[in-house]
């Protein structure tokens, strides 16, 4: 598929989204654009799936009689490989556009779908049970509320709705057929982006900008032809995580959702990916109260949590081993550092992690002023220091920073500080980052490259000397001198203004005289 209907595919969804949802918001049909376009993958999944074993047989999987016994046969024999293969199962009458075709049938009086649609959600998710992928599949669909009135005040109302969003959908090639493709992956990425957009505040539970995405993925993944493991705490709807295998190969996928809805929205990502149920690992807690993945150490480890959450900072913790070695808790108020004490600690002695923080993280005293320094002065794992412009993140304008850790780095003597602050294009009210701001960023992280106002590598002498204040511009001067100004052409050109502003008074003067009236001075 070329990128021209790579577009073409992001821009009929979202059109389909933007114009089916009339007055409910954006953040709210989310969840129900999504979740059918995920409903229908997994159902043309399910077919070519089908289709493919019934090769020999030629016959299609849509035109199985169900009720004969032949069929049952077919049906039974299908679902095992299916459940091994793909993780779930549906019969032919459970496809999306066999669903799609009977809500908007206008001639037949059976095109009443809400109750057979909501049966066929909770059938795919009980198809799972009992088998490895149930804890991927389960509640996957609990956010398509069908008896919602935001979809329509009366029955036939939602029922409309909905049947006009899966013909719409219907009408799309999703094109699986085409196996090197991640075209719908990518799209169903750009929709989740478009939501976000307009979502504000709440935008940050569940997206990482693209372009932010990129730097921390480019970063981890830096000398890795491989990664045999990511993870990412705070994962949101996995955006994160699956850019990393945009950039390497990755074995299997760990990470930690705190929102139900977030967490269903990371899992649809996942399989909608083409990520295999058995590769990916995402649980629905609290990362700092309830940890899911302790006893496992990853080679990649990316987050961009909540900035400046608050945590119950329990002095219990203080024996938690992810953080009894710094002698302090972060702040309940603020638990950017617990995020990074948390992440440190699942990060494997050969792995990379970057983590976005808000500027104030780099600078604050107190508990925070400790663990920094127990990181550098102890431990020195911190690799670089990237700051980034303000006013990128969807629902924040504040500065933000991407800081870079190592257990085993190969630059031991010094930390590289990259001021990219300035880098950027705004469109409309957000700031964005340019491919070649990308590109200057990682590079400088590449090559560790000092440039005059941009990079700078600071020895841990001269951190310890500032006492472990991070903040950027201590290390990067980025100070542009004032144009001198020549006082003596500055005094003739006043003398120049004052000698015509005296002759224009004279001239008012004497239109006033003519005029017979006073002067305005």
């Amino acid at each position: 598929m070329s990128d021209d209907q790579k577009r073409q595919l992001e821009q009929q969804l979202w059109n389909i989204a933007n114009t089916l949802r009339g007055k409910m918001h954006a953040d709210e049909f989310r969840d129900y654009i999504l979740g059918f376009i995920f409903y229908k993958y997994l159902s043309e999944r399910m077919s070519f799936y089908a289709d493919l074993i019934l090769t020999q047989d030629k016959i299609k999987y849509i035109d199985i009689d169900e009720s004969s016994e032949t069929g049952k046969e077919y049906l039974e024999a299908i679902k095992d490989e299916s459940l091994e293969k793909l993780g779930y199962f549906l019969k032919p009458s459970e496809l999306f556009s066999e669903i799609a075709k009977r809500g908007n049938n206008k001639e037949g009086a059976d095109n009443f779908i809400l109750e057979d649609l909501k049966k066929i959600l909770t059938n795919i998710e009980q198809s799972t049970m009992g088998t490895a992928s149930e804890d991927d599949f389960d509640n996957l669909f609990e956010d398509l509320d069908m008896t919602s009135t935001k979809l329509g005040r009366t029955e036939s109302a939602k029922n409309e709705l909905i049947a006009k969003v899966l013909y719409h959908l219907d009408q799309i090639d999703f094109k699986l057929h085409e196996t090197d493709s991640d075209v719908l992956g990518d799209a169903y990425e750009y929709l989740i982006g478009m939501f976000a957009s307009g979502a504000g505040k709440k935008a940050g539970e569940f997206y990482t900008p693209q372009q932010v995405s990129k730097i921390l993925a480019k970063i981890v993944t830096t000398g890795k032809t491989k990664l045999k493991s990511a993870y990412d705490p705070t994962c949101g709807s996995a955006s994160l995580l699956l850019r990393l295998a945009k950039e390497t190969e990755v074995s299997n996928f760990f990470g930690q959702e705190m929102n139900r809805t977030t967490y269903n929205l990371a899992r649809m990502n996942m399989i909608l990916h083409g990520v295999h149920y058995r590769q990916f690992d995402i649980r629905q807690e609290d990362t700092l109260e309830h940890p899911q993945h302790l006893d496992e150490r990853f080679e990649a480890v990316v987050a961009n949590p909540p900035f400046s959450a608050k945590w119950s900072a329990n002095p219990l913790f203080m024996s938690d081993d992810r953080f009894s070695q710094y002698g302090k808790l972060a702040p309940s108020s603020k638990a950017d550092f617990a995020f990074v004490q948390h992440m440190i600690y699942q990060l494997a002695d050969n792995g990379t992690m970057a983590i976005v923080l808000p500027h104030g993280a780099l600078f604050r005293g107190g508990a925070e002023l400790q663990i920094r320094r127990y990181l550098i002065e102890d431990r020195n794992y911190l690799d670089a220091v990237i700051g980034l412009p303000a006013n990128i993140f969807y629902g924040t304008s504040i500065p933000t920073c991407i800081t870079v850790f190592k257990k085993c780095r190969e630059y031991p003597e010094d930390v590289l500080f990259i001021d990219a602050s300035q880098y950027f294009e705004k469109v409309k009210t957000q700031n964005v980052l340019r491919e070649e701001d990308v590109d200057r960023i990682v590079e400088a992280y590449h090559d560790r490259t000092e440039t005059e106002k941009f990079s700078k590598r600071a020895t841990l002498k001269e951190i310890a000397e500032n006492d472990y204040n991070l903040n950027i511009p201590r290390y990067v001067d980025t100070f542009e001198a004032e144009e001198q100004i020549d006082i003596n052409a500055l005094a003739a050109e006043l003398m120049g203004l004052e000698k015509s502003m005296t002759e224009t008074d004279q001239l008012i003067a004497g239109f006033c005289a003519e005029l017979n009236i006073k002067t305005p001075f």
